[in-house]
């Protein structure tokens, strides 16, 4: 597109994009809402002043091409802003879709440990199977046990939000975080811990 120095260089991305199949799922799946499997996905186009979006083409489950389109906001006001926005998003769309499925696990796991499994109900129908092959106590135990485990995680998150003085709001804000989600979160904060050092040390060369 004339005057888009995004777009006048999208076949180039396109081609690089190419490379990274997995973040171009992400990007549909958390951007463009895609519920369904998607086999793979390639970028079609991407502008930043007409439309301040990128195309994808998506491969369904069963074989057809869906188009997605994922909008950019705020749009990039040039094609230096390219590399670290869709790295930015690529961050942002792993880990919504991490913790969105932490957040399905968390009530399945209290389901299996608190289900009353002499209910007669059909709703406590797997509940009641879990307890009669491996247990009544099984879920309860593997429940707290994650638990126990997220604690760790989050003062292992306390100590690193200590050592690289991220203050204290940011700070509660990552450990309470872990403490619900574990691994996802103090993985996430040594990644950006990593990556501002290797920024301080490109700014000093």
């Amino acid at each position: 597109m004339a005057g888009d120095p995004v777009a006048e260089k999208s076949a180039f991305l396109r081609m690089y994009m190419s490379n990274h199949p997995d973040t171009l799922v992400a990007y549909a799946k958390w951007y463009g809402q895609v519920s369904k499997p998607i086999i793979s996905a390639e970028m079609t186009a991407i502008d930043t002043i007409y439309f301040a979006s990128m195309t994808l083409g998506c491969k369904m489950k069963d074989r057809k091409i869906k188009e997605v389109r994922v909008p950019i906001d705020p749009p990039m006001t040039g094609y230096d802003d390219v590399k670290p926005r869709l790295l930015e998003m690529k961050a942002i769309a792993q880990e919504g879709l991490g913790m969105a499925g932490i957040f399905i696990i968390h009530p399945v796991l209290a389901y299996f440990a608190y289900a009353p499994v002499n209910n007669p109900s059909p709703f406590v129908l797997p509940a009641r199977m879990l307890a009669t092959y491996l247990g009544s106590s099984v879920g309860y135990w593997i429940y707290w046990g994650m638990n126990v485990i997220h604690a760790f995680e989050a003062m292992y998150t306390w100590s690193l939000c200590r050592k690289h003085q991220t203050g204290f709001s940011v700070g509660t804000a990552y450990v309470f975080t872990t403490l619900i989600c574990g691994y996802h979160i103090w993985k996430d904060l040594r990644k950006r811990i990593q990556g501002a050092r290797i920024e301080s040390v490109m700014k000093i060369e």
